[in-house]
């Protein structure tokens, strides 16, 4: 039985090599987070924790200005998404999109060494472990590096956020509803003029997803944008915003 799969996004418009079993599987969250960039992006934009690359390769497939770099600490996954850059599928991304082996939670002159600079790029992106240690155990290392979340994590990947990011850029995260108090603490004073998207599986649910976009430097308030729900109230098909999302064909914030 294969390790791995090749599986399509955005209808074929890019493909990703990913773990069969053990690992993290790319899905709905990597592509609303990627939505989240403005579709008319053009400039340098990194994703964070990028895993096997799904959402950096979504902004690279949709945004045709934009370049990618997808910073991922774990050997294994930046070795799919090096796998994923050489399938003749995503010939027309390879030049646009470059893995970085590195630890987001790095701080100072390690950071820089590592090669994520201050104020070079204009936009990350990021999709953190968000799960608590007693969520979801799991005795795959790869799994649990993915998906649990260590102590101090918004506070270290958001400050490499406002390290790395120019002044002005943006900077998006998908996360659970009951992160957000912590996601908005550490914004403080760093990031401003939020607007958050809650997602739904369905219009009747509560969200299970956030999905937070603001400026670097920016000095405005809160938003509450309409909800994304995914699925319409009968049946498992895809609502048509959640569709054209999935299709690489709309940005989550309208833009």
């Amino acid at each position: 039985m294969s390790t791995q799969t090749i599986d399509a996004f955005h209808r074929d418009g890019f493909f990703l090599v990913q773990p069969a079993r053990g690992g993290h599987r790319a899905g709905m969250d990597a592509l609303a987070l990627a939505a989240a960039v403005p579709s008319g992006f053009a400039g340098r934009i990194a994703d964070l924790g990028a895993g096997a690359g799904a959402a950096g390769l979504a902004v690279a497939s949709r945004c045709p200005a934009a370049s990618v770099v997808l910073v991922e600490n774990s050997p294994d996954m930046a070795g799919y998404a090096r796998q994923s850059l050489e399938l003749p599928e995503n010939a027309r991304l390879r030049g646009r999109v470059t893995v970085l082996e590195a630890d987001v939670a790095l701080a100072g002159k390690a950071r820089t060494a590592a090669g994520l600079a201050d104020n070079s790029f204009d936009f990350a992106i990021m999709n953190p472990p968000f799960n608590a240690e007693i969520d979801r155990a799991t005795p795959d290392d790869l799994r649990r590096q993915a998906h649990v979340m260590e102590d101090g994590l918004f506070e270290a990947w958001l400050r490499t956020a406002a390290a790395i990011v120019r002044p002005r850029g943006g900077v998006a995260i998908i996360a659970r509803p009951a992160s957000l108090g912590p996601i908005l603490a550490t914004l403080a004073g760093r990031f401003g003029t939020a607007q958050i998207v809650p997602v739904h599986a369905r219009p009747d649910a509560p969200a299970i997803r956030i999905v937070l976009r603001a400026t670097r430097g920016a000095r405005g308030g809160l938003s509450i944008m309409p909800p994304l729900i995914l699925h319409e109230t009968a049946g498992n098909g895809f609502s048509a915003r959640a569709e054209a999302i999935n299709a690489g064909q709309a940005s989550l914030f309208g833009d």
